[in-house]
């Protein structure tokens, strides 16, 4: 048996360092020019957050987890060996990593990640859950273009955070995401089935959004950065028919004082009935959703000296 390693809060093991005076906190900030291109695009890319050993750490956690019968198997909240539509490639898809694996669990509370989402959110933060991708060499499927909060609309207001983390080198051969710059700004769509049809939501989009979604770009990074996006932008991933894997991980957080929006028919309820409920119209907290940073007890003294989002809106 493992244990439910959620019940935790704070990190369980030496692979990230904590902070010990506010100071040091300044080295893992963004400048001013990232935290403005955030803003007016969507995303900022190639944001260093981990070593090789903490790469190596969470590599070989994930090959033990996409095992089905691996044990703690039961804490995740939604469980995919193969979420792809096709038939023939393979999607491994995976929330709760946190609860059931020490190095993914750690994760949340490397200051290299935490830093720079107090500055892109602009408040203190918790966690919403994290998530695992696998795309096999040669048969990796897609994850269809889509906008987050699309699936999160049972928590309000809108005030959340992506952190995609490569554990592999990706780029456009082996089925890195592509973002569309400025496509934050275009509302809320409906979505779509994560792992069908790659081009569904080009059906709903204006002739305008067209334009915008055909400037897309590849997120080509190293394994160990990280991408932030906001909840509302266009992002996809395409096929891995590489002879290179594609492992990732992603951490989504939400602002403090987020509170629960899910209806008692059940029709804006997540994928499956293991996230920890929350009554609507509730606060958003409780030992699933741990505070992962709080910004007066961390960096207290220097606050004044740390950009966020909030300075430049």
């Amino acid at each position: 048996m493992t244990n439910d390693l959620g019940l935790t809060t704070g990190p369980i093991t030496s692979l990230f360092t904590c902070p010990e005076e506010p100071e040091d906190w300044l080295k893992y900030t963004l400048s001013e020019e990232q935290i403005r291109r955030f803003r007016d695009v969507g995303y900022l890319t190639g944001v260093k957050l981990l070593n090789p050993d903490q790469i190596e750490a969470l590599k070989n956690e994930l090959l033990e987890m996409t095992a089905p019968d691996h044990p703690g198997h039961e804490f995740f909240y939604e469980y995919h060996s193969n979420e792809s539509e096709d038939p023939d490639t393979t999607l491994f898809h995976a929330l709760g990593a946190w609860r059931v694996r020490p190095a993914f669990h750690d994760l949340l509370w490397n200051p290299a990640f935490l830093m720079p989402s107090y500055q892109l959110l602009g408040k203190d933060f918790r966690l919403f859950h994290d998530q695992l991708f696998s795309k096999p060499a040669r048969h990796g499927g897609v994850v269809a273009w889509h906008q987050d909060y699309s699936y999160w609309t049972w928590t309000a207001p809108m005030e959340h955070l992506t952190c995609w983390i490569g554990l592999d080198d990706t780029d456009s051969s082996n089925g890195c995401m592509y973002y569309v710059p400025g496509s934050h700004h275009w509302g809320l769509l409906e979505k779509k089935s994560l792992a069908g049809e790659m081009n569904a939501i080009r059906k709903q989009l204006t002739p305008g959004q067209l334009e915008d979604f055909d400037r897309k770009i590849p997120v080509e990074m190293k394994a160990g950065e990280a991408s932030f996006h906001h909840p509302l932008l266009m992002h996809g991933s395409y096929e891995n028919n590489s002879a290179r894997s594609r492992r990732a991980t992603i951490i989504n957080i939400f602002a403090e004082g987020v509170k629960s929006n899910r209806e008692d028919d059940g029709s804006n309820a997540p994928g499956a009935d293991n996230y920890p409920q929350v009554p609507k119209g509730e606060k958003m907290q409780g030992t699933y959703y741990p505070l992962l940073l709080e910004a007066e007890k961390s960096i207290g003294r220097i606050r004044s000296q740390i950009p966020t989002i909030t300075d430049f809106l």
